[in-house]
């Protein structure tokens, strides 16, 4: 096990310097967003190839791992197309001046590494030997997470896409569809996603690995996902506020009425 933990983590820290070269190139920094889906498929792989022990539950969750991440990334790449640099990083670009590459190089790219091997914990932890145990319930259950996060992950980006293609959109707020439920119902998914992956290691034997899913809800919920976003958005657009006083900000739940 310890021989695949230090295979994924240089893996990772390998693909994560590559990525910071050609951003250098590229004055993009963005391109690590696109990445980060499919640097779990291929954390998950590698641990398939370099696992002695390769189960039917390892095998499921490559798939579903990789399912995941590749959709994740054409999303990601296909909404960033012809943008440029997001705002988040030219705003690290504009403050950092000069540094700004080797900043970029530590809390960008290697703090991304880390966190992508702490994650997928979990896709590491089913080629633990004792993954070989028969798929049962755990895993079942693992199953309907993954597929319920992830079709509401895939539903709320395109129902977004779409309210951003309409016209009379900027500084509007979509609140309609998922959206209407909660604030942020793509992270949610996501969050799902990454539970139940966490549910098959749990059905190998591996509790310790569900640190993985736990540090993403964080991520989520109170790092770069819904605590960043939120900390600008209102000003940007007026109704936000009022969103949210009547909207759940994670987990999908019925509006409140206005006072």
């Amino acid at each position: 096990m310890s021989l695949i933990l230090f295979a994924t983590l240089g893996l990772v820290v390998a693909l994560m310097l590559a990525l910071w070269l050609l951003s250098l190139r590229t004055s993009d920094v963005s391109i690590v967003d696109i990445f980060w889906g499919l640097g779990f498929a291929g954390v998950a792989w590698v641990s398939y190839a370099a696992s002695p022990n390769r189960s039917p539950r390892a095998g499921l969750v490559c798939l579903l791992v990789t399912i995941w991440g590749v959709r994740l990334a054409a999303h990601l790449a296909m909404r960033n197309l012809g943008r440029g640099e997001d705002y988040r990083y030219r705003a690290m670009r504009d403050r950092h001046g000069d540094r700004f590459a080797l900043v970029s190089l530590g809390t960008v790219f290697l703090l991304q590494a880390g966190l992508l091997w702490v994650v997928s914990w979990p896709v590491q932890a089913v080629h633990h030997p004792s993954a070989l145990t028969p798929l049962g319930w755990l895993d079942a259950a693992g199953v309907a997470f993954w597929s319920v996060g992830l079709g509401m992950e895939a539903i709320a980006d395109a129902q977004l896409a779409r309210f951003r293609r309409s016209p009379g959109s900027t500084g509007a707020v979509m609140d309609r569809g998922l959206w209407r439920y909660s604030r942020h119902p793509n992270y949610f998914g996501d969050c799902l996603v990454w539970w139940g992956l966490g549910l098959f290691a749990l059905g190998a034997g591996q509790w310790w690995a569900l640190a993985g899913p736990a540090v993403m809800t964080v991520l989520l919920v109170k790092v770069s996902g819904v605590a960043m976003l939120e900390s600008t958005i209102a000003e940007r657009r007026p109704g936000y506020r009022a969103y949210i006083a009547r909207t759940s900000a994670f987990v999908p739940w019925p509006p409140r009425r206005a006072r």
